[in-house]
């Protein structure tokens, strides 16, 4: 009976099955050992979901893994840091910026606000390097001053009889120098305003000090400075960035001789800067190719990056090369920086060198201009992903040259924050339609533009850059086309993803996903729902590099 029992059970009658053992439970896999995790925030990994999640784990310097809480469970971190609630995103990716080694004579004049206090720190710059020798400044501008007005010529000579002087204008197009420092280089009023530039001239025909675009006939009379004055100075600036939450940099226009300054700074290890990449001006071509054999493509913190190209001036002279007239300036529409056939022949042979180009175009004019000739270069001699694009685009060209942009892909790395701070110089030149599109976002990307968002230092900090991208508003809270406008979301893609892309580095850094560096910010606001206009209060709690602390606010 037995073996009938079974039969439903057993496909036969053969021998019993001996009783199996009892299952004991399996032991949890170990966690994985790594060195960081950052949990309880809201992590923005600026993936193509623009996914959001509240940990990170970090090992080795790179992203492991992104997700909830749950990872705890999984890795076994040597430091856990709990976020508190607050915002951790990708570090700032900018992709157009200047940062400099500055000497003893120089003075920082960005946080000026007014010309008595310029005379002020003209006078002390004076008495400490003594009678005789040259006092230099940047980081005026006119619209921060309270006497709404530029530094001329007589308040220098006020504040420093005794010794040449030339402050640079924020921006770096036009430049104040007193009696002499002009005497010095030989400027009179007679003297024909040079090729591409302007020297202004009061109503009866004096100087009044500025020289627009070509302050170079003063400037080489500077003496250079000590290397190693420039090199402590050019590594605390770059050291400056992490404050802003800016971890990678483009800087914008190099001489290919201060390249090895920068590798020296950048071969500590013990010594971290953020990442970046110089543009060589072309002109040096014996430079720039000297330096290319000799360091190759660099390395994940230093290397080369596209070639700098002017095509025109800017709107702080103005010199920017325009379509129509400027705003009450008779027929005058700034200047290109050189003849068209040369440039042509400049952007022709940076391309069949195999270099990417970053082309300074501000004016409608050069805008259009370039872009022409960019895309005959590229229907002569067609280069996969080439990435060239323009610097600045703070006019908006025909809808033609936007599409000739988009079909050849032209890209551009634009500063939203010359909305804002450059609002009194756009009011002063421009009008009409000109004046209301300045900085266009929405309509080149909606034309399916490629584009980073930058600073050009004017300021530095993204959080104007990303404050004017939003509300399109100027200084005195006038909207400026305010369809322009683009989202949050969107403007951070553009100032940290999308400005990797422009190193073709994207693949790397610039947004939070698995294998790509830990360059990371925290923040003291949530970007994404904050009130609009208190963006620019926003700071920057925390800065990583390669999963490593490099900067901690002091509350």
């Amino acid at each position: 009976m037995g073996c009938i029992v079974l039969a439903a059970a057993l496909a036969g009658c053969g021998p019993a099955e001996p009783p199996t053992e009892p299952q004991t439970e399996q032991e949890p896999p170990a966690a994985a050992a790594v060195d960081l995790i950052l949990t309880n925030g809201k992590v923005l990994t600026v993936d193509a979901d623009f996914s959001i999640h509240d940990t990170v784990v970090v090992d080795g310097g790179l992203i492991v893994e992104t997700g909830g809480a749950s990872l705890l469970q999984d890795y076994n971190a040597a430091e856990i840091v709990d976020l508190e609630g607050k915002m951790l995103m990708p570090g700032f990716v900018d992709s157009h910026t200047h940062i400099r080694g500055r000497p003893n004579h120089y003075i920082d004049l960005t946080e000026a606000g007014s010309v008595a206090e310029i005379r002020e720190l003209v006078e002390a710059k004076a008495a400490e390097v003594g009678g005789g020798n040259w006092v230099t400044g940047y980081g005026w501008s006119e619209d921060q001053l309270t006497e709404a007005r530029r530094p001329l010529r007589d308040d220098l000579d006020a504040a420093a009889p005794g010794n040449p002087v030339i402050l640079t204008r924020a921006g770096g197009h036009s430049a104040v120098a007193n009696s002499l420092a002009l005497e010095l280089a030989g400027v009179t009023a007679d003297t024909p305003d040079p090729e591409g530039g302007v020297i202004e001239r009061n109503p009866d025909g004096s100087l009044n000090g500025v020289i627009r675009e070509r302050q170079s006939i003063v400037t080489r009379l500077v003496p250079p400075a000590e290397p190693d004055e420039l090199a402590a100075s050019l590594e605390a600036n770059l050291i400056k960035l992490f404050a802003d939450g800016i971890t990678s940099i483009l800087d914008a226009n190099k001489p290919p001789a201060e390249y090895a300054m920068w590798e020296t700074l950048y071969a500590n290890p013990d010594r971290p800067l953020p990442r970046a990449a110089l543009q060589f001006q072309w002109f040096d071509k014996a430079g720039i190719a000297a330096v290319k054999e000799r360091v190759g493509d660099g390395n994940e913190f230093l290397k080369i990056g596209p070639i700098k190209v002017f095509s025109d001036g800017g709107f702080t002279g103005p010199a920017a090369y325009t379509k129509e007239p400027y705003r009450n300036q008779g027929d005058y529409r700034g200047h290109l920086e050189m003849p068209e056939d040369e440039l042509t022949a400049h952007l022709n042979e940076i391309h069949d060198a195999g270099w990417q180009m970053g082309i300074h175009a501000i004016g409608d004019a050069a805008i259009e201009l370039v872009v022409d000739i960019l895309a005959g270069v590229l229907e002569r001699n067609p280069r996969e992903d080439h990435r060239h694009f323009l610097n600045h685009f703070s006019m908006r060209p025909s809808e033609a040259t936007m599409e000739t942009m988009a079909r050849h892909g032209i890209a551009i790395t634009q500063q939203p924050n010359f909305t804002y701070t450059l609002e009194g110089r756009y009011v002063e030149n421009l009008d009409g339609w000109r004046l209301q599109n300045n900085n266009p976002l929405r309509t080149p990307m909606g034309h399916g533009i490629t584009m980073a968002i930058s600073s050009d230092i004017l300021p530095i900090g993204p959080m104007v850059g990303l404050y004017a991208a939003v509300t399109r508003k100027g200084m005195s809270g006038a909207v400026y086309a305010a369809e322009e406008a683009i989202s949050m979301e969107e403007a951070i893609r553009a100032y940290t993803l999308t400005g990797a892309w422009m190193l073709f580095e994207e693949d790397v850094k610039g947004s939070l996903e698995v294998g790509k560096y830990a360059d990371m910010i925290v923040l003291s606001e949530d970007l994404l729902s904050i009130d609009p206009e208190q963006i620019m209060d926003v700071e920057v709690e925390q800065t990583w590099l390669a999963g490593e602390l490099v900067y901690q606010r002091q509350r």
